[in-house]
């Protein structure tokens, strides 16, 4: 297998181009590397890449496949439905990418929540490798032997991991200093901590009948958090009661 950066640079597409300001790298394998065009491209993470704050790589996981047809999944043993990831091309691809001390991911529905507390531990992380899934899954060894760690963003399944690694760069980035704006952002929003957001209102005060609450045109500061931290509460048990418990 020829190195990174010769053979393999036209399979790989690169998202920032500033290695001395780089925080974390990622590399994303997939079946379908177009799917996360559009996304890496725009808003905040698209900011932050250009700046140079993070660095995505996207590979197709085609690119090591070992025939001329490009196979990446097979029928699984045993029977049933479906197709499986092979583990030649997978188990290729890890060795050509991984370095000393990189994190190995796979996106599966039966993995560990993703959570805040999850995201912000990924973030001080130097080099991710994640893994999108597709069919009926991929071949155990795969976990057994390459994989560190299995990630769920939630009780459903899609048609592939490659928008759940979506999910989990959107999350891990907002961590990453200088990515937001405003990093005060974080401290108050949803999943912070126990309770989830309160309302947010801006100009006009008055719209189609509609009034934004008096507290918030107040100016006092503490009558506003007491406000907030009420509706939260208020929010958080009629949505998520098991939040509180």
């Amino acid at each position: 297998m020829c190195p990174l950066g010769t053979c393999h640079l036209t399979l790989v597409t690169w998202r920032a181009l500033a290695p001395h300001r780089m925080s974390l790298q990622i590399d994303v394998l997939t079946l379908f590397p177009r799917m996360l065009d559009g996304f890496l491209a725009e808003s905040i993470l698209g900011k932050g890449l250009a700046a140079g704050l993070l660095a995505v790589r996207v590979h197709d996981l085609r690119a090591w496949s070992v025939d001329k047809h490009r196979t990446a999944d097979d029928r699984p043993f045993g029977g049933g439905a479906g197709m499986v990831l092979k583990p030649e091309p997978v188990f290729a691809a890890f060795e050509q990418l991984q370095t000393p001390g990189c994190h190995r991911i796979y996106l599966t529905p039966d993995g560990v929540p993703l959570s805040p507390a999850l995201a912000l531990d990924l973030s001080r992380r130097q080099h991710l490798i994640l893994l999108s899934g597709h069919y009926e899954g991929i071949d155990q060894r795969i976990r057994d032997r390459l994989i560190d760690q299995e990630i769920s963003i939630g009780d459903y399944v899609l048609t592939n991991g490659t928008l759940p690694a979506a999910v989990l760069i959107d999350a891990i980035c907002r961590f990453i200093p200088g990515v937001l704006g405003e990093e005060n952002s974080l401290t108050h929003e949803s999943f912070s901590g126990k309770l989830l957001d309160f309302p947010q209102y801006t100009r006009p005060a008055e719209f189609r009948g509609m009034s934004v609450p008096d507290v918030l045109l107040s100016g006092n500061h503490a009558e506003i958090e007491k406000w907030r931290n009420a509706r939260r509460e208020e929010k958080t048990r009629q949505v998520r009661p098991d939040l509180l418990k």
